[in-house]
């Protein structure tokens, strides 16, 4: 039996006579172990003592050799010495592409292939359509190879994907990559995939958290998950109630009142839309501003300041906060006295406590004056009763002036005062009779009883008459008086109830004209007897 198998591989070479190798070019991917088939012939007698597989150059049409290149230790060749030439490549790398060629020798003489194997090295490539995704929409994964068909499987982050097609959820971003089934390390380069998403999880938080009191200090962040993130300085915007009090991802209040306090919310945008909207909203946080009772107006007010050290704290000193935001020292000592509370007291304080070792502040406080409105009237209403009562004032006094000069200039011309007295009010004016100086005969003679006398004045006081002899006959004045006529002067003395501001102008009335306080009053009556 031995012998027949013997006979047959002789008859094989006998039936070939004639040199030759037989394969086909390969392509594989890159990682993957491939075997390349090979048959070679050779004549009768010849026995085949070397093979062996070299990397060829081709040159002027004829292909060469390289001896002196070695073939990978990864190249492996399971053929044998009767007609089998295979070669078995594992791990198959990039440098590995190349034109590779079959030599043998045998007891007679040698031979290499006519032509070479082009051994070519490719890769899996992983498309993912589209590569930025907004949430909820289609993805679609591609494994891709030009070396053949292969079953792909696909992984994210180092997980199975079930399934190449899928709507994007947020949880989906990450890198993906395709392998060939059952080969999981023949694997493709991995690629991204970007789901966008609208701000979510908008949280608004106080920085320090639990109870704030009034003169420290509070830092307000707003943070969400979003896919791109939210802008830093135009995506976040911060409320309170519906003012907006400032933009960015913090704000910090320096010196806590309490109007500070209130109801806070921040909203963040990337520009991509959540059920139509751009702006999402965080939960309204409450800012609770707590401070010490304030003090009233003229009491006393102890402010004290502790702390613990070890060397211990051997002095405290006392600063206010001023309107430069500048620090005024206003006393030392544990204890800071305010011993009469007043306006200028309210404000910002803090204490500095010092040891050996080192200087600390403590937080500061708002010492303020309590509003009592009642009984009290506010500096505006204040200020605009002032300001009433003093333009009464002027406008009072510029009468008074104008009544003073008047006054003067009555004094200053009496005899146009009695001429001028028929043009005013004759309510307050005495009229005295005189017998014009006309053509016409004259008139019979009147006789003025001393109460038609005291009514034609209107005014309260008595007449007293005295006869004297005439007088001649004035040529400067508008009337005459005849020479037959008698004159009499009739002495009125007035008592009328003044008020004070007439009283004060008639005395100085009569101050200026030389008169003592009871003014006497002389007119000329003509009297016809």
């Amino acid at each position: 039996m031995m012998e027949s198998w013997i006979i047959l591989i002789l008859i094989s070479g006998v039936l070939s006579g004639d040199w030759g190798v037989t394969f086909k070019d390969q392509c594989a991917l890159e990682g993957a172990t491939v075997l390349v088939k090979c048959q070679y012939d050779y004549p009768f007698p010849h026995f085949v003592r070397s093979v062996r597989w070299y990397q060829g150059l081709r040159e002027s049409g004829r292909w060469r050799l390289l001896t002196s290149a070695s073939i990978p230790p990864h190249f492996e060749y399971v053929g044998n010495y009767r007609g089998d030439c295979s070669l078995r490549i594992r791990n198959v790398k990039r440098a590995d592409e190349g034109y590779y060629l079959f030599r043998f020798v045998t007891s007679l003489s040698s031979w290499t292939s006519k032509n070479a194997l082009q051994l070519s090295v490719k890769e899996l490539t992983a498309v993912v359509e589209p590569s930025t995704v907004t949430e909820g929409k289609s993805v679609r994964l591609t494994c891709r190879s030009e070396c053949g068909n292969h079953v792909h499987i696909w992984y994210r982050d180092g997980k199975v994907v079930p399934e190449p097609v899928f709507l994007a959820n947020r949880k989906d971003s990450g890198m993906y990559y395709c392998a060939v089934l059952g080969q999981q390390w023949i694997r493709s380069v991995s690629v991204a995939l970007n789901v966008q998403y609208a701000p979510s999880n908008v949280v608004l938080s106080i920085t320090p958290a639990g109870n704030v009191v009034n003169g420290s200090s509070v830092t307000l962040n707003c943070s969400s998950d979003a896919n791109p993130p939210v802008p830093p300085q135009s995506g976040y915007s911060l409320y309170k109630g519906d003012q907006l009090i400032s933009t960015g991802p913090s704000h910090t209040i320096s010196l806590l009142q309490p109007s500070h306090g209130g109801l806070y919310r921040c909203e963040a945008s990337n520009n991509i839309s959540l059920r139509g909207n751009t702006f999402v909203k965080s939960t309204e946080l409450s800012l609770d501003v707590q401070y010490l009772p304030s003090a009233a107006d003229g009491s006393s007010v102890k402010v004290m300041c502790s702390g613990t050290a070890n060397p211990a704290t051997h002095s405290y000193v006392w600063y206010k906060w001023t309107s430069s935001s500048s620090l005024l020292q206003v006393g030392s000592g544990q204890v800071l006295s305010l011993s009469s509370m007043e306006t200028p007291h309210t404000g910002i304080y803090l204490c500095q406590a010092r040891s050996q070792l080192e200087v600390i502040n403590s937080t500061k406080v708002l010492v303020a004056m309590e509003e009592q409105n009642s009984g009290r009237l506010s500096v505006p209403i204040l200020g605009g009763l002032g300001a009433c009562i003093f333009s009464i004032l002027v406008i009072a006094l510029f009468f008074l002036w104008i009544k003073q000069r008047k006054t003067k200039k009555k004094a200053m011309f009496p005899f146009q005062e009695v001429s001028s007295a028929a043009t005013e009010d004759q309510s307050n004016n005495i009229y005295a009779n005189f017998n014009m100086h006309t053509p016409s005969p004259q008139p019979p003679p009147r006789t003025y009883s001393k109460k038609q006398h005291s009514n034609a004045m209107h005014t309260y006081g008595h007449v007293k008459t005295r006869r004297q002899r005439s007088r001649p006959r004035s040529q400067n004045n508008n009337f005459a008086i005849s020479n037959n006529d008698e004159v009499t002067y009739s002495t009125v003395t007035i008592d009328v109830k003044k008020s004070h501001y007439d009283q004060n102008r008639s005395q100085e009335s009569r101050f200026k004209m030389g008169q003592t306080a009871d003014s006497v009053i002389y007119s000329t009556v003509a009297n016809y007897s």
